[in-house]
């Protein structure tokens, strides 16, 4: 059975299974009950899992399947098993941590994102098919009550990016498809470490380093031979209903097999994002961002307005608009093979499907529903989702070079044990 039916007759039986979900109210806790006792470290560590699948439908019927401009979504018209993790962790609790606190993460990841959210130098090539292996995150976390009242938060390992509104959890997007920001804009994973330091109750400072976008150590883990860094600040305002987070990310990018003095030629990602939530049914997310390549200054830049309105506990309508320049035809690309994406990171001969300069225009609506549902599940997302990107500058990008637009009816749904 070829690994796109398994992932079709995965998702079909999945959701037949929870159809018949029924929710079951827990017992009220007794007023006399005694506190409970304070939990050891070894209690917080937790085992959870999660499973996101899904469906692009294409009416153009793309040759090769392929949605262009898309990357984790970039198959149409057949079933995906986007995501099946697990996750060994334990959390620190920002807004109770102790004087000391120690905790971790460890995530295995297997499905057809992995293509693209694999670092350089992981399960590359590990296997020759759409379903891949991948290292979702190993880090250990600390906070270290220094400097300042509120203290240090340190990551270091493997860990995905800090940037950008959307992330490749799908539990915390608002959509199944992504944002050409997330797309083309921002990097996807580092190796390395960075801190986090609460200045004042409404001030964070963000400082790391790493071995770049998408890559770890040694020949085969890193394209080039230097580090890269991370700089940005964190706003905490109008008692939490108000953040802004803002980013940048730089260093060499270019794989050093092909670009003479790699090196030397630094990529910057800045990335900006202010949440508001004016009241506790309406969340609007608004998102700026410019990625600079020095090698041939090439630019990307754009914005992407996001709003969620949340009719019960169970249905949100959900709507994004981007606009998005890719002044060069650098950075918005497809890659039909399997080992596409990592393959043209390293250097290495891959078949690429490019665009001349375009700016990209896309509008999504859609809608979140969560039913609830017994244990052991600990929660569902479906969302169905319609989707018209367009070239706003009459370049033809879309479905293989025919359109200068293309639409997509998309839905999936991420299941959480």
């Amino acid at each position: 059975m070829k690994p796109s039916s398994r992932a079709g007759l995965l998702l079909a039986t999945t959701a037949f299974v929870l159809a018949a979900g029924v929710a079951r109210a827990e017992d009220p806790p007794k007023p006399d009950a005694a506190p409970e006792a304070p939990k050891t470290w070894m209690s917080g560590i937790t085992l959870g899992a999660q499973i996101q699948g899904g469906y692009v439908f294409n009416p153009a019927f793309p040759e090769q399947r392929i949605n262009f401009g898309q990357t984790l979504n970039d198959r149409a018209n057949q079933p995906m098993l986007n995501q099946a993790v697990i996750t060994l962790q334990r959390q620190i609790d920002p807004k109770n941590p102790g004087p000391y606190e120690v905790g971790f993460k460890l995530q295995a990841q297997y499905g057809s994102d992995s293509r693209y959210t694999q670092a350089l130098g992981i399960f590359n090539h590990a296997v020759n098919n759409q379903m891949q292996p991948d290292i979702g995150e190993a880090s250990v976390s600390m906070h270290l009550p220094w400097l300042t009242e509120g203290g240090i938060d340190v990551k270091a390992g493997l860990y995905p990016t800090l940037l950008g509104a959307e992330t490749i959890d799908p539990s915390t997007n608002l959509f199944y498809t992504h944002s050409y920001i997330f797309n083309f804009g921002l990097p996807l994973k580092h190796t390395g470490a960075y801190a986090i330091t609460h200045a004042l109750p409404w001030l964070d400072v963000y400082t790391g380093i790493d071995t770049g976008t998408n890559t770890t150590f040694g020949m085969g883990g890193d394209n080039n031979s230097a580090m890269a860094g991370v700089l940005g600040f964190g706003l905490n305002l109008l008692e939490g209903n108000l953040t802004v987070l803002a980013l940048t990310h730089f260093g060499p990018e270019n794989p050093a097999k092909l670009v003479p003095n790699a090196n030397g030629y630094y990529r910057y990602f800045n990335d900006v994002v202010v949440t508001y939530k004016p009241n506790d049914k309406l969340t609007l997310i608004t998102e700026g961002n410019w990625v600079r390549e020095s090698l041939n200054q090439a630019n990307g830049f754009g914005a992407a307005q996001y709003a969620s309105y949340a009719l019960s506990e169970q249905v949100a309508l959900n709507g994004r608009a981007e606009i998005w320049r890719d002044d060069k035809g650098f950075f918005v690309a497809a890659f039909p093979s399997v080992h596409g994406f990592t393959s043209t990171q390293l250097g290495n001969p891959a078949p690429v499907m490019t665009a001349r300069p375009t700016t990209y225009g896309a509008i999504t609506l859609g809608v979140t529903y969560k039913p609830t549902l017994p244990a052991p599940v600990a929660g569902l997302l479906i969302r169905p989702e319609l989707r018209y990107d367009s070239s706003l500058n009459n370049s033809k990008p879309f479905n293989n070079g025919k359109d200068n637009g293309a639409f997509m009816a998309s839905m999936d749904f991420v299941l959480q044990f």
